[in-house]
């Protein structure tokens, strides 16, 4: 049971979301430095740790933390998940349950120092800032194979997204709340949760350089993959937040020229051969010209592409989502 979010009935200055997978030794050391820096601070706050399926004792230690933080044991809160589902289905989960005016993202391996809390919380309440992004300016990881990739991928998301962040994916983040109520992370695509944020117009995204400390316990998990699944994802979201509610403009535009491409072709190829015949020139069957059977393909697909574009909005249009606007404040 969450608690009830009306403004007024439960203030709350900081909801700390901090998914987490086979983590167990590290736990207790983070949720000990986090409840001093909430102290220190004067700050209300709640630690919510979604166990993503961990194979260890990591739900063991939440629960010993709940039970040994005494008069605050309403600050802990644990979601655990059946299975290993991934980051992403963490903080979505953790989202739901959030109830701070500002959440904090940090991941549970202590690479992460909660010391950034209270200014990023500033960052929030006092500048005005939608979401703030951490940027692990200077770095602990192997250069080859996970610094050099990082840079790129940060540069191509840049290019794409249009948004300034040196480090989109880095996991220290702050959120104003009204940001992660209104956003939805699905799939792998919590790297790009700035790039959803502005998709869903809130657009003053900043960035705060942060301490990244080295790996206490455990072992990193992500591998190599995560660079080739982070491309297709920010394909996937460019195209989405472009066409996503006018499909036709895209699949029917290209179908479009494909068809025209092809068509003129054929008529092309068929004009030459009637070309031939009438000068009494040798020329090859239509139906064995490499050209003439490009043109069909293209018409062919073009017809596949349009058809496409219709259906998609034939489905869009009977979607209960179709008119989902994000209101910003009303009179």
């Amino acid at each position: 049971m969450y608690l009830c979010t009306r403004k007024g009935f439960f203030d709350m200055d900081i909801s700390i979301i901090v998914p987490l997978f086979n983590e167990a030794e590290s736990l207790p050391h983070l949720y000990e430095w986090i409840a001093r820096v909430m102290k220190e601070n004067k700050f209300s706050y709640e630690v919510i740790f979604v166990n993503d399926g961990s194979t260890d004792n990591s739900w063991e230690v939440i629960n010993k933390l709940k039970a040994e933080s005494g008069k605050e044991k309403d600050v802990v809160k644990g979601i655990c998940f059946r299975r290993n589902y991934g980051k992403s289905a963490a903080l979505y989960c953790g989202f739901k349950a959030a109830q701070g005016d500002v959440v904090i993202t940090m991941d549970a391996d202590l690479q992460d120092s909660p010391d950034e809390i209270p200014e990023l919380y500033r960052m929030i309440t006092k500048e005005g800032y939608d979401l703030v992004s951490g940027w692990k300016q200077k770095r602990y990881d192997n250069k080859l194979t996970k610094n050099l990739p990082s840079k790129l991928f940060n540069a191509t998301a840049r290019k794409v997204t249009g948004i300034q962040l040196h480090d989109m994916n880095c996991g220290l983040k702050a959120y104003r709340k009204e940001v992660v109520k209104n956003i939805e992370v699905f799939s792998e695509m919590h790297r790009y949760i700035p790039y959803l944020a502005k998709n869903a117009g809130f657009t003053k995204i900043g960035e705060k350089v942060v301490q990244h400390r080295k790996r206490e316990f455990g072992t990193s998990k992500f591998g190599i993959n995560r660079f080739v699944n982070g491309y297709l994802d920010l394909m996937t979201l460019w195209f989405l937040n472009k066409f996503g509610k006018q499909p036709m403009h895209f699949f029917g535009l290209v179908g479009s020229l494909m068809f025209f491409i092809g068509f003129i072709a054929v008529i092309v190829v068929g004009s030459m051969k009637l070309y031939a015949l009438s000068n009494h020139v040798p020329a090859m069957l239509v139906g064995v010209n490499p050209y003439f059977h490009i043109a069909i393909l293209m018409m062919i697909l073009g017809c596949m592409l349009f058809l496409a574009g219709f259906l998609a909005e034939l489905i869009i249009r009977n979607s209960p989502s179709r008119n989902d606007y994000l209101i910003k404040e009303e009179i």
